[in-house]
């Protein structure tokens, strides 16, 4: 788990820098994106600025936290397959599916990790023009990027276990649709513990091992083994005590 933090520590640095100076920078970028306030009353101005910044940092957030989950997932790739390879063979490990090759399998990374990034820039801009909905806006826009957002850590970071047993970019959504409201609670979760300073570091083992579980449920692995290993006890109880259990109603 430990190991799990040192790309998650690389890569946040580079994300944090970005994020400070946007902040940093925030009231003379909202001025440049809203010239069509030029025109109107100082409080209209100030409140139209306002809610431009405070949009354009939901929206940037949502971009900066996906971008981050990618390219932590793909710098410390090792790291996280020894996680989520513990965490199989803590609860029983699947079939194991038979390696593509390094290269293959680095080609289809990046372009399932951009196909998941496209996305990330289309819904920022929803989130962005959210944030000018008058008064409510800014809830609206953070409640929205939590949401989407969530949605996209929880299809990236379990990129790797579903990986592992042969399910790629578009099946892997098929299956998390299919459970739609423990994805997104396992992805909303994770994306405001990353909102936290610090939060993604420390949280990023546990965000891949919990994603691991989490696929391990939707494909239904723990049902299956528990079943497995109830069969044998049935199978192997004596007869005459099977038949003594049914007398007695057991």
């Amino acid at each position: 788990m430990l190991l799990g933090m040192i790309p998650a520590a690389i890569v946040g640095i580079a994300a944090i820098a970005v994020l400070v100076a946007l902040i940093v920078n925030i009231e003379v970028i909202a001025v440049s994106i809203t010239p069509f306030a030029r025109e109107w009353g100082e409080v209209a101005q100030a409140a139209t600025h306002f809610a431009a910044g405070l949009a354009l940092i939901v929206a940037s957030i949502l971009v900066i936290l996906n971008t981050y989950t990618t390219v932590t997932l793909m710098v410390g790739d090792s790291f996280y397959r020894l996680i989520a390879t513990h965490v199989d063979a803590t609860h029983g490990a699947p079939p194991e599916q038979q390696p593509q090759g390094f290269w293959r399998d680095l080609r289809r990374g990046i372009g399932e990790g951009l196909r998941v990034l496209i996305p990330t820039v289309g819904l920022a801009v929803l989130v962005f023009a959210l944030g000018f909905i008058p008064i409510a806006g800014g809830v609206i826009a953070a409640t929205a990027g939590a949401l989407l957002g969530g949605w996209l850590l929880v299809v990236e970071l379990s990129n790797i276990p579903f990986e592992s047993r042969g399910f790629h970019l578009t099946a892997r959504r098929r299956t998390l649709r299919a459970s739609r409201a423990r994805a997104l609670g396992l992805g909303a979760a994770t994306y405001v513990v990353f909102l936290i300073p610090f939060g993604a570091v420390l949280a990023m083992p546990a965000a891949v091992a919990g994603a691991t579980l989490l696929t391990r449920s939707v494909l239904g692995e723990d049902a299956r083994l528990n079943d497995l290993a109830a069969t044998p006890d049935t199978a192997q109880e004596p007869p005459h005590e099977r038949r003594d259990n049914k007398r007695e109603g057991r």
